[in-house]
């Protein structure tokens, strides 16, 4: 598959595994927001990638495949203050949106993955 498509099919894997994990945090933030003392937790992913991806710019397919292939996300804890007395800090606009976001980029990584498969298929096929 690297040969047909390069790094697309893991860096697609890594994206939707992180925009996964992000939707079950963000889920996670939602069922606790009646939850005392609970600290809102987001995932991160993109800035770590990103700075690996740039340092090896010029670095073989296959260089550049591992790191997409030992990329890691992170779940972290907020550490805005409460405006509550309770101590809970999950905002629920901002969780929402949040969900909403990554929904949408679910799908589109989704739908982009489906479309290269649709291309391999049709190249297969003749």
């Amino acid at each position: 598959m690297n040969a047909i498509f390069g790094n697309n099919i893991s860096m697609a894997e890594k994206t939707l595994d992180y925009l996964w994990s992000k939707q079950q945090t963000t889920m996670n933030n939602i069922a606790n927001v009646d939850t005392a003392g609970y600290k809102a937790q987001y995932v991160t992913f993109e800035d770590e990638f990103r700075r690996r991806l740039t340092s090896a710019k010029k670095g073989t397919s296959g260089e550049i495949g591992n790191i997409i292939n030992n990329s890691r996300y992170f779940v972290r804890n907020t550490q805005d203050e409460s405006s509550r007395v309770d101590g809970n800090n999950v905002n629920m606009d901002v969780e929402n949106v949040e969900l909403a976001r990554t929904t949408l980029q679910y799908q589109y990584e989704l739908n982009a993955l489906n479309s290269d498969i649709s291309r391999l298929r049709t190249i297969i096929k003749g």
